[in-house]
């Protein structure tokens, strides 16, 4: 059987000793798309727009700063607590997605009670292009090729050729293009049915979706942490997804009991 090969050059292009990657250029697509999703949110709304780069800043920190450290904590702790100088060098790599997750309920906090907007309400809307922002996300690591699943003779079967020759599972295609759905799904309800919703539905709505597709994406996925936890009897992603899930489905509990 053929499979397709993927052996694209992560780097975009070059000036001189300067690289662009196509995974900075998605990241950097991902915040534009999200900033003028949250505009048109504001506008819609009659909200002041003039809040939403300062708290875009909040949000890009809370990304970049908590995805570094989920990294550093639960993937690969060894290696950085033996390199401690290694932990602010993000240009090499290792941004886990339930650190960034996590960081960005923080930033939220902090600028909603900044800004005295409702934290809750906030969260709603934010959670949608959150989900869009996974879908580059993901699409970045398929350029670099990494994140693999494992091999398989499935005929969608990819090879990664920049790292073996083996069909695998196109793990971060089955992720990005389930939080594409993710996203359109909560934009439709958010556009037709918001006003049916209180607050905090749609935020535990995405944590119930999104994670659910990471705990199920895990299982052909290949093993990230540099460390044993077959005690836990599944991997470190899926144990991490297990908070978030149970936290969104309080919230939507709380919200229809609300």
């Amino acid at each position: 059987m053929e499979y397709f090969t993927w052996s694209l050059n992560p780097i975009a292009f070059s000036f001189g000793s300067f690289h662009v990657f196509w995974y900075g250029i998605l990241f950097a697509f991902a915040i534009i798309a999200g900033l003028q999703f949250m505009k048109w949110v504001y506008k819609i709304e009659g909200r002041d727009e003039e809040v939403l780069e300062s708290m875009f800043l909040y949000i890009v920190i809370g990304i970049v700063v908590g995805a570094r450290l989920g990294h550093v904590l639960f993937y690969d702790p060894s290696y950085y607590f033996a390199h401690p100088t290694k932990i602010i060098a993000v240009w090499e790599g290792g941004l886990a997605s339930h650190g960034g997750g996590a960081g960005v309920i923080l930033a939220l906090f902090l600028f909603a009670k900044k800004e005295r907007i409702n934290y809750l309400w906030l969260l709603d809307r934010v959670a949608i292009p959150t989900a869009l922002f996974g879908f580059f996300v993901r699409m970045g690591n398929f350029m670099n090729s990494e994140i693999l699943g494992v091999p398989t003779q499935k005929p969608w079967g990819i090879i990664f050729s920049r790292v073996d020759i083996l069909p695998r599972h196109p793990a971060q295609l089955y992720e990005s293009f389930s939080y594409l759905f993710i996203f359109l799904l909560l934009t439709y309800l958010y556009k037709t049915k918001r006003n049916l919703f209180n607050n905090g539905f749609l935020f535990g709505l995405f944590l119930v979706l999104i994670f659910t597709v990471r705990l199920l994406v895990e299982f052909v996925k290949v093993k990230q942490a540099d460390y044993d936890t077959s005690f836990l009897m599944m991997t470190a992603g899926q144990a991490l997804s297990i908070p978030f899930l149970i936290i969104g489905f309080a919230f939507i509990f709380w919200s229809f009991k609300k």
